[in-house]
């Protein structure tokens, strides 16, 4: 979609620019164009649950598919209950590149981004 929102029966997040563009990158570099970012909340890490980022070329029966420029981002739907009105961000600066959510829903998240609690 072209302003970045993807919606599903009222349940959504959003991708920014740069987080489309680096998938369509990695999608370009798999050589196959059925890939998606496949993105999973588990329960771990030091903040109580943690984010997960795969390539992935199926979708299950409880997945939605969000899209922006091409780029799309599959998450089961257990997993999005933790991620409504978040965005998907890709960050570069000095210390790397990296996926990363701006989660509404988090309270509070870990020094190293991949890690929050709510």
């Amino acid at each position: 979609m072209p302003d970045g929102n993807a919606t599903t029966e009222e349940k959504k997040i959003t991708l920014s620019e740069s987080a489309s563009r680096r998938i369509n990158e990695l999608v370009t570099a798999e050589g196959q164009d059925a890939m998606m970012m496949r993105v999973t909340v588990n329960g771990g890490g030091c903040s109580g649950f943690t984010y997960s980022f795969d390539m992935d070329d199926k979708t299950n029966d409880d997945d939605l598919v969000f899209e922006r420029e091409g780029a799309k981002v599959v998450i089961d739907e257990m997993s999005l209950g933790f991620l409504l009105d978040a965005e998907l961000d890709y960050v570069e600066d000095l210390m790397g590149s990296v996926f990363s959510f701006k989660n509404p829903n988090a309270a509070s998240t870990c020094g190293c981004g991949s890690s929050f609690s709510i």
